[in-house]
């Protein structure tokens, strides 16, 4: 049984309804809640999330605790954008998510993101001076959003007054999970 470390941290994670990448999604979900974590998914629209496998074979169906447009953001200590390459596409042209990602980054509040999922974070240009990771075909546009890319399992940069932890692929989850856990954990 896991160790409840993260009992009253809140969590948003916001994706689209179509496209995530299964295991970006419902693996940090069910960690962070085994954790003691409140956990909200906010998606683009109240309609069911079907999740993807390797950006083509349909995962696990999942339901949305909330749409993004609705999500009280300033009320969660932690922001997590899932990767899976037709989620991170479409959240990045839904302003609501654009915006939940500049407020968290203004008011200094944590974001985790991976593989695909920092294209919501060049989109809300939110990346000048932070250091991070990704899927390598993101690197580009990290660098364009004057951003420093570096190819590890997991990133944790905290300049700029807020905390970004980045992750590559699937592969990388255990540790991103367990940076996320160090870093909320480390807010007292």
């Amino acid at each position: 049984m896991a160790e409840n470390t993260l009992n009253g941290r809140r969590v948003l994670a916001v994706v689209s309804n179509y496209g995530i990448e299964q295991d970006e999604l419902v693996v940090p979900v069910q960690h962070l809640r085994d954790r003691g974590a409140h956990v909200d998914v906010a998606a683009v629209s109240a309609e069911e999330i079907q999740t993807l496998v390797g950006d083509k074979d349909p995962g696990k169906t999942v339901r949305p605790d909330l749409k993004i447009a609705d999500a009280d953001v300033s009320s969660y200590d932690l922001l997590v954008v899932p990767g899976g390459t037709i989620n991170a596409d479409n959240l990045r042209l839904d302003g609501d998510a654009v915006e939940a990602v500049r407020t968290f980054a203004r008011t200094g509040k944590k974001v985790a993101a991976i593989c695909h999922g920092p294209w919501l974070l060049v989109e809300a240009g939110v990346l000048e001076g932070k250091t991070l990771t990704s899927y390598a075909s993101v690197a580009t546009d990290i660098r364009n959003a004057k951003g420093a890319w570096v190819d590890k399992a997991v990133m944790h940069c905290g300049a700029k007054d807020w905390d970004l932890i980045t992750s590559r692929t699937p592969d990388d989850l255990d540790d991103f999970c367990r940076e996320i856990d160090a870093t909320l954990a480390a807010a007292g």
